[in-house]
This record gives C-alpha cells, sequence and structure tokens, in this order.
C-alpha cells in the first residue's frame, strides 16, 4: 500500500488533528536518512525530497500545527556502552536487533547524512533541535524544558464543557446527601465553581 503513494502519504496520515499532540520517532526523515545511506533510491530521488519535506511542513505549520524536531545525537562510545547493556541485562534483550551493530559501521555515513538533514530542513516553522543525549537525565530535560516552553507559548486553552456542568454539579450534590443520610462517607471532590 505504502509503495502505492508518495513517501509523505504515511506520515500525513499520523499528523494531529486540531487539538491534538502526536509523537512521532523517526517518521518521513527515514526517506532520506535509511533510503541514502543503503542506497535503496537514486541521489536523483532522495535529494528532491529535502524540499518537499519543508513544504509538507509549511503546509502543516500554516494549518496550526507546531512541530518540533529533535535530533538525539549520542556519541559512538555511549552507544557501544549502551548495546553492552543491553547484552548483559536479560530485561534489556528486547531492546537488541541485529540491524543495531549491522548499522553501526556505517556511522560515517549516517552522520554525512544527518548533517545535511539538519541543515536543509530546519526551518522557523519546523526547527531541529540538536540534544546531546550520552547522558539520558539530560536528554530528558532539555526536551522537557522545551516541550513546556512551546506550550507555554502556545496559550493553551481547555475546551469548553459539552454538558451543563451546574446541572451535572446539583445531581453530584443530591446523590452525595442522599449517601451521607445512608451514613456512607461521600467521596472527596472539589467544591470550586
Amino acid at each position: 500500500i505504502e509503495a502505492a503513494h508518495d513517501f509523505l502519504w504515511r506520515a500525513h496520515l499520523h499528523t494531529p488533528a486540531k487539538g491534538q499532540v502526536v509523537i512521532f520517532n523517526r517518521s518521513h526523515y527515514e526517506d532520506v536518512l535509511v533510503v541514502r545511506v543503503h542506497k535503496m533510491v537514486p541521489k536523483s530521488v532522495w535529494s528532491k525530497r529535502y524540499d518537499l519535506i519543508n513544504d509538507f511542513e509549511k503546509m502543516l505549520h500554516d494549518n496550526g500545527t507546531r512541530i518540533l524536531k529533535f535530533y538525539l545525537h549520542i556519541s559512538p562510545e555511549e552507544q557501544l556502552e549502551r548495546f553492552a547493556q543491553r547484552l548483559d541485562d536479560p530485561m534489556r534483550h528486547w531492546k537488541i536487533s541485529e540491524g543495531d551493530y549491522s548499522e553501526r559501521k556505517l556511522w560515517p555515513d549516517y552522520m554525512k547524512a544527518y548533517e545535511e538533514v539538519l541543515e536543509r530542513t530546519s526551518t522557523k516553522h519546523a526547527p531541529w533541535y540538536m540534544i546531546p543525549s550520552d547522558h539520558k537525565w539530560f536528554r530528558n530535560l532539555a526536551i522537557s524544558e522545551i516541550l513546556a516552553d512551546t506550550l507555554e507559548d502556545m496559550d493553551l486553552k481547555l475546551p469548553p464543557a459539552e454538558v451543563d456542568i451546574a446541572e451535572i454539579r446539583h445531581k453530584y450534590h443530591a446523590a452525595a446527601a442522599r449517601q451521607a443520610k445512608r451514613g456512607d462517607k461521600p467521596p472527596k471532590v472539589s467544591h470550586k465553581k
């Protein structure tokens, strides 16, 4: 099915609707990274995709979607240490794949591909954030702060209730009063209006 569509079709199916938050892991960038490194398509194909990606993200932005892109950089030494942890800890064996080790020899090719991706697709409306990720605590802190700042800047508002809150509050208090008469302890609920 995917081969019958353009390379962005899969990503577009999962973009957020208004009021939603969506997290993509890898996403459409594999179509200018993996396909390039493994020579799955010729340069004449993947090199045109940068502009198509930028246009796609601009269209999403123009329709109200905020886009944040995080490049989680780890060093080759840290990657090897994480492989060792996966091998040594049976609880992490599920994370191991053959590709982890075969892809490692392509590190320089991936770095070259990532450099071009970051250079060509970091835009005002869809910026890349390069996050040093050898230390997970720092990675988590940096991303959390960027997300919190972005959400604050968006000045989000809760949607209006679709029910009559006063009527439901009245029903709750009537039920709580009946329960109290029976001697049952009423549930704790805020009485803020």
